[in-house]
């Protein structure tokens, strides 16, 4: 039964995440779930599939990520993988494009993968690409529809004022925006369905990478928030007329209209 393969990451939930008076984050109330985007990039493999595909879900994280597992199977996949590192957070975009491409050889059988366009914590662009390119198969970007007939898949991308479509022969990469599918909240029949699906954990080691392939080309160096210095100019005399007239010339002023 061919793969359709969903990647997806465990990230820190933002609504949690910290910004001290000094600028430094502070994660230490973060709980974990899996990112945003990733979620719809689920709901796409779930929707493109048909009864002769195998959906299922693709992470690699350190042991925290176990605790994904259940929440991406309650969103329809039928066997989740993970690969467990305990040097993850220290991985750039090129060790994680490694591990996924040799995880999705070791799973084999891939009809497609998909991935979502950016990940929510670090806003990079690349994961889908490298993969495709480790894999020696087509890659689509910034999909935000797609059908899949035979051997062949036709996407339609977003452009910054064009739509575009075109077609790749299968196995392929997509990787997806946002909008391409709304992701649903599970149900208690699905969470409850989810602990009873399989789940099957790599190691690095598992995957037969070497030392330089695991070698990070980047080093994150520096993490600050960023504060926002604001105007603060208060409108508060004349009629109401006056004052939105006032409002209108500084915002001419400060090129915000």
């Amino acid at each position: 039964m061919p793969n359709i393969i969903v990647c997806y990451k465990w990230v820190k939930d933002e609504a949690d995440i910290w910004i001290n008076p000094d600028l430094s984050v502070d994660f230490s109330r973060a709980k974990g779930k899996i990112s945003e985007y990733d979620r719809n990039a689920i709901e796409t493999g779930m929707q493109c599939a048909d009864n002769d595909d195998q959906i299922v879900s693709l992470t690699y994280g350190s042991d925290d990520a176990k605790k994904s597992l259940k929440d991406a199977l309650s969103r329809g996949p039928q066997k989740g993988y993970w690969v467990n590192d305990a040097d993850q957070e220290s991985a750039d975009g090129a060790k994680t494009g490694q591990v996924l491409a040799a995880a999705i050889k070791k799973i084999g059988d891939t009809k497609l993968v998909i991935c979502a366009e950016g990940a929510s914590d670090t806003y990079s662009h690349e994961t889908g690409s490298r993969i495709g390119a480790l894999l020696d198969i087509p890659v689509i970007t910034n999909v935000v529809s797609l059908i899949l007939d035979g051997d062949k898949v036709q996407a339609t991308r977003k452009l910054k004022n064009s739509l575009q479509t075109v077609e790749a022969k299968l196995p392929a990469v997509i990787t997806v925006l946002p909008e391409i599918y709304p992701a649903p909240i599970p149900g208690l029949k699905m969470v409850m369905g989810a602990s009873r699906k399989p789940t099957e954990m790599f190691s690095i080691d598992d995957l037969g990478l070497s030392p330089e392939q695991l070698a990070p080309k980047t080093t994150l160096k520096n993490l600050s928030g960023f504060a926002d210095e604001r105007k603060n100019v208060l409108i508060n005399e004349g009629t109401a007329e006056e004052k939105a007239q006032k409002l209108v010339q500084n915002l001419t002023k400060e090129g915000v209209l």
